[in-house]
């Protein structure tokens, strides 16, 4: 009797087959032997992530994605997936986890720089009135602005439904006198870091433009603040959020087992991490985050919508929708990251990528 075999299932099994493949061929036996044996990751929820993934992709029509799970005490890479299409074809594991680009995600990073400086509180008011602010010849804008936006706030609201004048408004309050302060603050709290990671090729440190850079205009600093004028990769970015989930303490991501290696002690005081943490947790039980909220566990994090390119034709605008979060938020075990290019709106951080976050944690509880 023959039985009839779920393709989509054969589809994932044959996806994860390809993902190893390519991973023995690109390693000489004799020295990956070992590091095949003692690797990280979690085959079981490797699989499941790369259907969960491929899922929200076919759904948004979208060009490429990447979900990183990583524990938070040790830094073991548990499962790694990119994926990406070429042609209209099916999407086929992507091993480029080194490619960077611009990132809202840095938001909360800035407000925590913002904390660090002592002149600022998430209690603080700020009038983002009606969603359009002009810095010299720009306009900065939120993404309500067509709406009338949202009037005063308080930097912990601004940072929920993803305010760019908050943050900025914050940002210049704190650092407006010498912005290279707040580019300092960013260095001495090892944002972009790591510089390398074994198993991942050709990672490079974060760039950041700064204005110690010859083609720094005054009003990059607003840009710069929400995300713009910086590439940096996911995998960087993760590790900048767990070091927030770790009370501060920064460790090196590892595909491999290895002794954990920290990279910073502590990012930021102690006070700033835990407002910090209580902001990012508010994200998600009333902010843009809700998507990604879970029955079975509170969890915290940022979403994050960028605008890599724009065209003559909106319909071919390239957007970054991302999530980055960690849970449970009591005694934090593990944070993702979820990264999705796309093009055309709706571009959303929250709806699209914090949905497959919601549901990578459904099934790291059910492990």
């Amino acid at each position: 009797m023959i039985e009839h075999i779920d393709m989509g299932k054969a589809k994932i099994i044959f996806t994860s087959l390809i993902m190893v493949c390519t991973f023995l061929y690109s390693c000489k036996y004799k020295e990956c032997k070992n590091e095949l044996l003692s690797s990280n990751l979690d085959n079981a929820l490797q699989v499941k992530a790369t259907s969960i993934l491929e899922n929200k992709l076919i759904e948004l029509n979208a060009l490429s994605g990447q979900a990183i799970i990583m524990e938070i005490q040790t830094g073991h890479i548990k499962a790694m997936v990119g994926l990406d299409r070429k042609d209209s074809a099916d999407y086929q594991p992507c091993k480029n986890f080194s490619q960077a680009h611009e990132s809202a995600l840095i938001q909360p990073i800035s407000i925590l720089a913002a904390l660090e400086s002592g002149k600022v509180t998430l209690s603080d008011k700020v009038d983002v009135g009606n969603g359009i602010y002009s810095i010299q010849d720009r306009e900065l804008k939120d993404h309500n602005w067509h709406r009338g936006g949202y009037g005063e706030l308080t930097v912990q609201e601004g940072l929920a439904v993803g305010s760019n004048i908050a943050t900025y408004k914050t940002m210049e309050k704190a650092f407006g006198d010498n912005p290279q302060t707040f580019f300092d603050l960013l260095a001495n709290m090892s944002y972009g870091k790591p510089d390398s990671i074994t198993g991942i090729a050709n990672l490079k440190p974060a760039h950041i433009v700064t204005p110690k850079d010859n083609n720094w205009a005054k009003s990059d600093f607003a840009w710069s603040s929400i995300g713009y004028n910086q590439q940096i990769s996911p995998i960087q970015i993760l590790t900048f959020y767990n070091a927030i989930a770790n009370n501060g303490k920064m460790i090196q991501p590892q595909l491999y087992k290895d002794s954990v290696v920290v990279i910073n002690p502590q990012i930021a005081s102690r006070a700033s991490i835990d407002s910090l943490k209580k902001a990012l947790v508010f994200n998600v039980t009333d902010g843009l985050c809700q998507p990604a909220k879970s029955d079975k566990v509170v969890v915290a994090g940022m979403q994050g919508t960028s605008s890599l390119s724009t065209n003559e034709d909106s319909t071919k605008d390239m957007y970054a929708v991302e999530f980055c979060g960690y849970f449970p938020t009591d005694n934090p075990k593990y944070s993702i990251i979820v990264s999705i290019n796309k093009t055309g709106l709706p571009a959303s951080g929250g709806l699209m990528a914090g949905d497959v976050f919601k549901k990578i944690i459904v099934n790291l509880k059910q492990n």
